[in-house]
């Protein structure tokens, strides 16, 4: 079963919970204004360009924005919160000197919408390496989430790799979560979005965080404008990739390590 923690618990006892089953819950972790600062901040982008990536897989009654680092400041709140810093190392930090951003993604799920299809998130990366997670996400509750408006559908237990098409109705669970929770979910957990039967839309913001010499999902390069990127503090910088892995994959003339040639 997926575990639910409260935000006083050990990040140990998140990670070995998560390994364990695939994913784990945070409950209340961040307070209602930072989730208010970030709804308001993304309003006018959903209505104005949410419903661009409408199709078979994301749904025809559910909003997407990507880019979210472009859209509001007050998300790096999220995708850089220290729980999740803390889990991503615990993780990703086995395998990798840093890891950085894979993709974000803002999830606007309305009425009408039917359960998403099961999919794994790492599944776009072409191999497996024995007891490597590629990546980790951590889905943010916006709204509450609640069976009946979507919460999102997960697997626990099938990061052992298990064939999608093996997976029965009732092997599924719904991350049932208050406002302000965290759900963190391995790569490698056969997951999908929920259906939405009430007569309210419910929102998430989902980051996912790669293995540092992975390529990217969405290039935050060219997704979130430099002169923004530039504005952020150090740390949000890094997990964007604005830092090399190591001293030879990524380098470039003012990397904050001084990985260069020349350096």
């Amino acid at each position: 079963m997926v575990q639910t923690l409260d935000r006083e618990s050990d990040s140990n006892d998140v990670v070995a919970a998560l390994m364990q089953n695939g994913g784990v819950i945070v409950a209340d972790q961040v307070s209602d204004d930072v989730i208010d600062r970030i709804l308001e901040n993304l309003r006018g982008p959903f209505d104005e360009q949410g419903h661009k990536f409408q199709n078979d897989f994301n749904g025809y009654t559910t909003l997407r924005l990507g880019g979210i680092l472009g859209l509001s400041r007050a998300s790096a709140d999220l995708i850089a919160h220290p729980r999740v810093m803390e889990v991503a190392d615990a993780v990703l930090k086995r395998h990798c000197s840093n890891y950085r951003i894979g993709s974000t993604t803002a999830i606007e799920i309305h009425p009408g919408e039917k359960v998403q299809v099961l999919h794994r998130d790492d599944g776009f990366y072409p191999l497996r390496l024995p007891d490597v997670e590629f990546q980790i996400s951590a889905m943010w509750a916006l709204h509450d989430f609640t069976v009946e408006n979507g919460a999102t559908r997960i697997v626990p237990g099938s990061h052992d790799l298990r064939d999608i098409d093996s997976v029965e109705e009732n092997d599924v669970e719904q991350a049932v979560m208050s406002r302000g929770s965290v759900l963190f979910y391995l790569g490698s957990t056969i997951h999908g979005g929920g259906a939405n039967t009430t007569n309210a839309a419910r929102t998430g913001l989902i980051t996912t965080y790669s293995l540092g010499w992975l390529r990217q999902e969405e290039n935050q390069y060219l997704t979130v404008p430099r002169e923004i990127a530039d504005s952020y503090p150090d740390h949000v910088r890094r997990l964007m990739g604005y830092q090399a892995h190591g001293r030879y994959l990524g380098v470039y003339p003012g990397d904050p390590d001084g990985y260069w040639f020349d350096a």
